[in-house]
């Protein structure tokens, strides 16, 4: 396993204590009322968390993936809501810009969205592309010095919130070769004729801020195209990729979240004369949970540190993810079962972690694509 530093130490224990003490004690309420705590969003503002792997010119941390995942990871284990708020707030609002913007952009952008002042939201799910991105429907067409942006996008994390400044979006802008051409432009909050449509009733991540979103005839500046035209297929998977990362940590949150109710339950709970934690079934359940905690952690490291020095990592990260997810998922499910009848009632952290991680398997790429991106790195493309 890679040994962490000490600075990487010191800032998964900042970030735990945290989610402890601020984050832990507003979930459950958050989640009934479906309500993102933006006060919260401001506290981890100030911790640096939205800034940790951006350079300090922009008002950064100086970090990188490793640090953005202990973080992720250390929130996730007791409210994924939050915790996904920071990973789309990082992996697809600010990386982006930064990634693919110009320095004015990034000048202008970027201080903000790192500082937790503004979110921003990745438009690109639609309803007919999904796992298949390169069905793109919604269009952006060049009339004169504009944009003009014709299409909806659905799923948007980050998309309606009170500091919500953009949506950076995927629109075809051509086509070459009977292929479409696919570019990103960023949409500004409040641009006439954008509207941000009224939040989805989801089964978990209830916090979250989730919304579609319709663009009719929107027009914006010819200087919004976020990277090269044309790039915006390109480009939007170096960025699934290393979200895949983020995602996978936390999933390990999540996952590790349950182990410890179920553990500290397990020896309260008093069943048959006896505490549940004696019964070597629960002990059994208990040990496969721990072993998934342990596999998903080593797998989301490995992939964060191949990214970090700059080597391929993007079948790794596939793997982070499946393993992660699928761990976070089965250690829902059972920790659910070691509760019993209290485990299906939502004051229990497990019944909201069982509501939430089945997503984990789905957003930023769901377990089937992370087989097929596998299975291509086997030579086994079709």
């Amino acid at each position: 396993m890679d040994q962490l530093t000490d600075e990487e130490r010191e800032l998964a224990s900042m970030v735990r204590d945290f989610a402890e003490s601020v984050v832990a004690p507003q979930a459950y309420e958050a989640d009934r009322t479906h309500t993102l705590s933006m006060e919260v969003v401001a506290q981890m503002g100030e911790l640096g968390l939205f800034g940790l792997p951006f350079p300090e010119e922009y008002g950064g941390q100086g970090g990188d993936y490793m640090a953005l995942g202990l973080a992720i990871e250390a929130l996730g284990r007791v409210d994924q809501s939050i915790a996904i708020t920071l990973e789309a707030g990082v992996s697809l609002g600010a990386m982006p810009v930064f990634r693919f913007g110009t320095e004015d952009q990034k000048q202008d952008l970027l201080p903000d969205l790192l500082a937790g002042r503004a979110l921003a939201g990745f438009g690109l799910t639609e309803p007919e592309a999904g796992s298949d991105a390169g069905a793109t429907r919604t269009t952006a067409r060049q009339d004169g010095d504009e944009w003009v942006i014709d299409g909806t996008k659905q799923f948007i994390t980050n998309s309606g919130t009170p500091i919500t400044r953009f949506v950076t979006v995927t629109a075809v802008t051509g086509s070459e070769d009977g292929r479409k051409e696919i570019s990103t432009i960023i949409v500004p909050n409040g641009t006439p004729g954008f509207t941000v449509e009224a939040p989805y009733d989801k089964v978990g991540w209830n916090a979250s801020d989730t919304h579609p979103l319709t663009f009719d005839g929107v027009r914006v500046p010819a200087g919004n195209l976020l990277g090269q035209r044309g790039s915006g297929f390109r480009n939007f998977l170096s960025i699934l990729d290393e979200g895949r990362i983020a995602i996978a940590a936390l999933s390990t949150g999540a996952a590790e979240g349950c182990l410890e109710a179920a553990v500290d339950y397990a020896k309260s709970r008093t069943i048959f004369g006896s505490a549940l934690a004696t019964r070597q079934n629960a002990q059994f359940t208990l040990a496969r949970m721990r072993a998934r905690v342990h596999t998903a952690r080593l797998a989301w490291h490995h992939a964060a540190r191949l990214r970090d020095s700059g080597r391929p990592f993007a079948e790794q990260a596939a793997i982070a993810k499946l393993v992660a997810g699928e761990a976070a998922m089965d250690n829902a499910r059972d920790a659910t079962q070691i509760f019993g009848g209290n485990g299906f009632m939502n004051e229990f952290p497990v019944a909201r972690h069982y509501r939430d991680s089945k997503i984990l398997e789905i957003g930023e790429g769901t377990t089937e694509v992370q087989l097929l991106v596998i299975a291509r790195a086997l030579g086994l493309a079709g």
